[in-house]
């Protein structure tokens, strides 16, 4: 079997350490104020619906030479008086930002290090919908000002003659403009996944094809009534029956009756199932590109969608599939959405601790089908999503969703949908407003579809051993897949 098995790196932005380094101290450093005001550079933000932990701002050097920041304050539009006399925040003494270099400035507490300080508030300096971040030199003077949001600056607010930024500049870094509209459809397969992800540029990518004992019949018909003729990017999150039953099927379908299938994605932990067996086949005997995918990679997506892999672990992780799922993690704008796979709370503490924040999501598809194996309170409380979204059969065999998971989406206030009495979901974004359309009206409160399961008990694959029956492809015995 001759298949082209390539890693797909991505070029990881490393942030230099060293503000105070030997290589420049404050008396080498720049120091007249309009020229640190066209050295320092806004490049990153985060100020839109979060607590003042995560609310920060980051500045970069882009000169050639140091900068010394020694007595500069950062301020708001409102100079830092916030909640009835909040001060600026003050640069520490000595503090000197080489060439290259950033510094991220976060309003909560912490502990200070090189290239990053704290402002030590427990509320919000700037404003989510419209703000404007400003930097004063020791004598007073405004040397760098950058609107964002619904704020724009004229000569009158801009002190010290400096250009300030305008509404537009601000989405550079609260999420760049873009163009058009992201759709994310969650195809209802019963106990099984399948995800349609459609960018604004018509890229097409398919996660998970559904359940093997349909061949991927219901996903290629939903496909059709969506008039895809081509998929871009087949995605494999790992290799049970129930996520990978219609990729032979799928590849066969558009290879013949359509454009083609781009490349295939996996995360190299094999199966010894027939439908395992029958996906590889079919990637040989149509030569579609077969790509392994691990952390830190990411998909090859156009434009302006972005498409970050999580999971698997670099390295030999061992030979679990569940735990080795494809985890992704899709940005379009201020919008962000993540797909876990079948991970367990091991794999997403694990998450938890390699991503951090860059887990946040406004969309979260619930791992495992809603399973109580995963879904574990703290990753769910460092996603922070306000969406969920489960799929899974009305009549799980494994009584997905699980009636755990369902209590903290309710205790956490997460708005739910469920495959099982919602059907089809079907997000669209623009990069900042979200839209989210079902098949079926039914409540998005999860105690509602808590009160609406008709199994309470929350079973696994662990915990059952599954019943044996005829595969969909070949008719070789293959077990079922929760």
């Amino acid at each position: 079997m001759n298949r082209a098995i390539l890693v797909v790196f991505v070029t990881l932005l490393v942030v230099l350490a060293g503000c105070t380094s030997d290589t420049g101290g404050p008396e080498n450093a720049i120091g007249d104020s309009q020229t640190v005001g066209n050295a320092l550079e806004v490049v990153d933000m985060n100020v839109k619906d979060v607590s003042p932990d995560e609310e920060y701002i980051v500045l970069e050097n882009t000169a050639d030479e140091p900068v010394n920041l020694s007595g500069f304050e950062l301020q708001d539009r409102e100079d830092g008086q916030v909640d009835g006399g909040l001060s600026p925040f003050s640069f520490p003494n000595e503090f000197v930002l080489e060439s290259g270099e950033t510094v991220k400035i976060t309003t909560g507490e912490g502990d200070p290090t090189d290239n990053e300080l704290y402002w030590g508030y427990n509320v919000n300096i700037w404003r989510g919908d419209g703000d404007v971040v400003r930097l004063v030199d020791a004598d007073g003077q405004v040397v760098l000002e950058h609107a964002y949001g619904d704020i724009e600056l004229d000569e009158s607010e801009s002190d010290g003659g400096v250009e300030g930024g305008t509404g537009d500049e601000s989405d550079d870094v609260n999420g760049s403009p873009v163009d058009g509209e992201l759709e994310i459809h969650h195809i209802d397969v019963g106990q099984g996944d399948s995800t349609l992800i459609i960018t604004p540029a018509n890229e097409t990518i398919l996660i998970d094809s559904g359940d093997w004992r349909e061949d991927g019949s219901e996903v290629i018909a939903y496909l059709e009534a969506q008039g895809i003729n081509r998929i871009d990017h087949l995605v494999a999150t790992h290799a049970d029956a129930d996520h990978i039953g219609g990729h032979a099927a799928v590849i066969e379908h558009f290879e013949t009756t359509g454009e083609g299938v781009g490349t295939a994605y996996d995360s190299g932990v094999p199966s010894d199932s027939a439908t395992y067996g029958n996906y590889l086949d079919t990637v040989d005997e149509y030569d579609v590109e077969l790509r392994l995918v691990e952390s830190g990679d990411e998909l090859p997506i156009e434009g302006d969608v972005s498409a970050q892999v999580m999971n698997p672990p670099a390295g030999d992780a061992g030979g679990d599939v569940n735990e080795n799922s494809v985890v992704l993690a899709f940005e379009f704008g201020d919008f962000q959405y993540l797909a876990p796979g079948d991970v367990d709370t091991g794999v997403e503490q694990r998450l938890v601790d390699e991503w951090g924040s860059d887990l946040e999501s406004d969309i979260f598809k619930a791992g495992h089908h809603g399973s109580s194996t995963s879904s574990s309170d703290t990753f769910v409380g460092a996603v922070e999503p306000e969406t969920a979204i489960i799929s899974s059969a009305y009549n799980s065999q494994y009584g997905h969703p699980s009636d755990e998971v369902l209590e903290r989406f309710a205790a956490r206030e997460i708005e739910t949908y469920w495959t099982g009495v919602h059907g089809d979901i079907v997000v669209r974004t623009d990069g900042t407003s979200i839209e989210v359309e079902t098949e079926e009206s039914f409540s998005t409160d999860p105690e509602d579809i808590l009160a609406e399961t008709p199994d309470p008990d929350d079973e696994t694959n662990s915990l059952i051993s599954p019943p044996l029956v005829a595969s969909g492809i070949d008719g070789a015995v293959a077990p079922a897949m929760g």
